[in-house]
């Protein structure tokens, strides 16, 4: 550990070898539509994130530049950010001409001339939200405030936990991406959210489709990119204060941040302290197959939590170079719902469980989540080299009361290394190293060149067993080349090959168990040692066509997936699924090619798109339910194997809005996911959990300004989901629902100081129904009842002599 600290701190100061100096200056001024010029504007290099501040008289000067091509972002308080692309070969001037700040393009998403931009040149179907978009739209974790997006979905256990689907795919088919790492968890189960402090994250990107190609393995259906693009400004400090309020399980939370920065040197900090009750349903009791479990008050016992975390970064920024560091230590402690877990209603302690509504009983999760990155970027004349380095440790425990099953013993033994109540725990080490290289080989073309690497060492412990401790390498690199016809049109193509190894551990049950008629007993082998190596080129192709008002996109590509752990070793209760679960060693890598497309026009007061997909899968790997029952290790589970079928995928996103009158607009957002298997036991059969067409309809008036109200907003979401029918038993069918949720906020200036308000009524009419695609749909849980979330924030900052 301390050789890897060292080498992280070391790259940071590698640049004195490798730097030389570069001397172009761009200058130019700031103006608005009259001509006047604007004091105090900001304006942004990127990708180098170098920039500076207008003076008085709307000029501004940035110097020492290499030769390249940049994107420049000038943005001022109530004018619309402006973004563009320019060629620096020598000194150069810009004139930039600031319009009043008007509607967003598109309503669904929150964002700035630099998201169009990005969305432009990016072949494939791309949403980016800021921390604003977040805020007003706080749901119990990152992925729920995400969730309003089209073709992004949840699998959700309570009020704290849930896990991104997008486009009907999820767990280790969907990548997530903090500070250019991408994060490790234990991705494979339902039960196991993303440890991301959503407070932290102030830029999403939601890339929806196939991104092997860059991002490799498990990126197959899509990659959620987490990126702090925002430094601070030179000589400035500040910060905010976040409190948080909802009413549903009587959550109270805050977040304090700051930063600071001189000239050369900047520093963030974040602590977040969350801690939330047992949530409402609106329902009396719960059908949980044939029992009926009554509630106390309409809670879910024992679906409290709390969480609390801390964010630190520091960097150094100069001319041609940057490197940042980040650390994150994310905990959190939740309980399961005590009537839920392992099936067992009728043995609930409700006595003791409904004492408080706050309290967090056996069964719960308690998880730690720690994370060292750096992320390295040099830039001269016209090529930029970027390294990153990460670091992660996660530890995951499940704890609940003993239960004897099958030949286990009546009484936990005293000569046992773990705790009785321990029933699972794993602790994954991972290390990561990229290499990016891009280079300007001419003024309309661009090469890539990189290098993805990671390591894994996962190691288990507990009572229960479900899959097996395991070693896991990773390496792969990959070229792509972006090529511009014109000012309106660009081509992309990429290859990447990629190698995976894996190695599980052998596995023996901790308890005799008898072999044979004679009495006699032996440690049962759960788990062999397995031994695989994977290999695999994917490609892809891109297309981008802007002709004025209108926008065209297709992407053609190939992607991938190794078999985890789970898919290849399991044999084991899944207490949180209740079912039996038994890995396939023989499972070939997945693989997946996928036909991407976009069309999208807009002008002034309308806009309307669509991003429909094609999506086949040779062979997709997912749990097969079988008519068998599992009676040594559970109470009768019913038993699924890992097995592979071939898939065929197609859906769409729409988006569309209109200025119906001056500060009101009417938006429309929807998706629809079709996937059939074409082979296999379930051939005609769609895919498990899949979910149901959807709509928002949304009306919104906002831009309004009032005495000591600055940029206020209402807004009404009318969502419609189909019921979905088309089901892999023993799922259910599940009924079609409509919901009514209302936002507004805005700035309330208090003299001096600004403070952001935002509030939520989710579920307006506490209406019952299911979510299909929810942790807790198989036992009858309905989604949450009606919800006040009230968000505030204090920004402050100042100048530093």
């Amino acid at each position: 550990m301390s050789r890897f600290i060292m080498l992280l701190i070391s790259m940071s100061f590698i640049h004195v070898a490798l730097y030389s100096q570069a001397g172009y200056q761009l200058s130019g001024s700031v103006l608005s539509e009259d001509k006047s010029p604007l004091t105090g504007a900001v304006i942004y290099l990127h990708p180098i994130k170098k920039g500076t501040i207008s003076d008085a008289s709307g000029n501004f000067t940035i110097d020492n530049l290499s030769i390249g091509r940049y994107t420049i972002e000038v943005s001022f308080i109530g004018y619309k950010t402006l973004s563009d692309t320019i060629t620096i070969n020598g000194n150069q001037t810009y004139k930039a001409l600031l319009k009043v700040s008007s509607m967003s393009l598109q309503e669904v998403v929150v964002k700035d001339n630099y998201a169009e931009t990005r969305k432009k040149e990016e072949s494939l179907n791309i949403e980016i939200v800021n921390d604003e978009y977040l805020k007003k739209n706080l749901g119990g974790s990152l992925m729920n405030s995400l969730e309003r997006l089209p073709g992004v979905s949840t699998i959700g256990i309570g009020s704290g936990q849930s896990k991104p689907v997008i486009r009907g795919l999820s767990f280790n088919r969907v990548v997530v991406v903090e500070n250019n790492i991408k994060h490790e968890a234990q991705q494979w189960g339902k039960d196991h959210g993303l440890e991301i402090d959503q407070y932290a994250v102030d830029n999403v990107e939601v890339i929806k489709g196939p991104a092997s190609l860059i991002y490799g393995s498990d990126a197959i259906g899509g990659v959620i990119n987490m990126n702090m693009r925002h430094l601070p400004a030179e000589n400035t400090f500040g910060g905010s204060i976040d409190l948080t309020g909802k009413s549903n399980n009587d959550l109270l939370g805050t977040s304090i941040s700051l930063y600071g920065r001189k000239k050369w040197f900047y520093a963030t900090a974040r602590a977040t302290l969350i801690d939330y009750g047992d949530y409402k349903v609106p329902t009396d009791y719960v059908d949980i197959y044939s029992y009926k479990a009554a509630l106390h008050y309409r809670q879910l016992r024992n679906t409290a939590g709390k969480e609390h975390n801390l964010h630190a970064s520091f960097g150094i920024i100069q001319n041609g170079f940057q490197s940042k560091f980040h650390v994150s230590s994310v905990n959190s402690k939740s309980g399961f719902f005590a009537n839920a877990h392992g099936l067992e209603p009728r043995n609930v302690d409700t006595e003791l469980h409904d004492k408080s509504n706050r309290d967090i009983n056996h069964p719960y999760q308690s998880v730690h989540h720690f994370k060292l990155s750096n992320t390295t970027q040099y830039q001269w004349e016209s090529t930029n080299v970027e390294f990153n380095l990460g670091f992660q440790r996660n530890f995951r425990q499940e704890f609940s009361q003993y239960t004897s099953h099958g030949y286990m013993p009546p009484v936990f033994p005293d000569t046992i290394n773990f705790a009785s109540d321990l029933e699972r725990q794993f602790e994954k080490y991972v290390y990561s190293g990229n290499v990016k290289l891009g280079h300007h080989l001419n003024e309309q073309t661009q090469l890539f060149i990189g290098l993805n690497s990671e390591y894994q060492d996962n190691a288990i412990d507990g009572r229960g067993f479900i899959i097996p401790a395991y070693e896991q390498i990773n390496v792969g690199a990959y070229t792509v080349v972006k090529h511009t016809l014109n000012e309106k049109a660009n081509v992309q193509l990429g290859v990447r090959y990629d190698y995976g190894h894996i190695n599980t551990k052998e596995y023996n049950d901790w308890f005799p168990s008898p072999i044979d008629d004679s009495g006699n007993t032996a440690y049962l082998q759960r788990a062999e040692a397995i031994e695989r190596s994977f290999s695999n080129i994917s490609w892809s192709a891109g297309f981008n066509y802007h002709p004025g008002k209108w926008s065209y996109k297709a992407n053609v590509g190939k992607s991938f997936r190794i078999p985890i752990a789970k898919e290849l070793a399991a044999n084991g209760v899944n207490y949180h699924h209740f079912s039996y679960e038994v890995g396939n060693p023989d499972l070939s890598a997945e693989t997946s090619y996928q036909l991407d497309m976009g069309v999208e026009y807009s002008s002034k007061d309308f806009a309307i798109g669509a991003t429909p997909f094609l999506n086949y899968f040779p062979n997709y790997i997912y749990l097969n339910p079988t008519a068998e029952h599992d009676r040594l290790y559970g109470n009768g589970n019913q038993v699924f194997y890992y097995t592979e079928s071939e898939v065929f995928r197609y859906g769409t996103e729409l988006h569309a809005h209109y200025e119906l009158l001056k500060h009101l607009q009417l938006g429309l957002m929807g998706e629809y996911v079709y996937s059939e298997q074409l082979s296999g036991e379930k051939k005609g059969f769609t895919l498990p959990f899949s979910p149901p067409a959807s709509a928002i309809i949304n009306l919104k008036y906002h831009q309004l300004q009032w005495q000591f109200i600055k940029n206020a907003y209402y807004s009404l979401d009318y969502r419609l989901t189909a019921s979905q029918n088309e089901i892999v038993p023993p799922e259910e069918p599940t009924d079609g629902y409509q919901v009514v949720n209302l936002g507004f906020g805005g700035d309330v200036q208090l003299g001096n100081q600004t403070i952001n308000v935002s509030m939520q009524v989710q579920n307006l009419f506490n209406t019952k129904y299911f979510n299909h695609t929810s942790f807790y749909r198989l036992i009858n849980v309905p989604e949450a009842g009606r919800n006040i979330v009230v968000n505030i924030l204090i920004p402050f900052s100042g100048n530093i002599n």
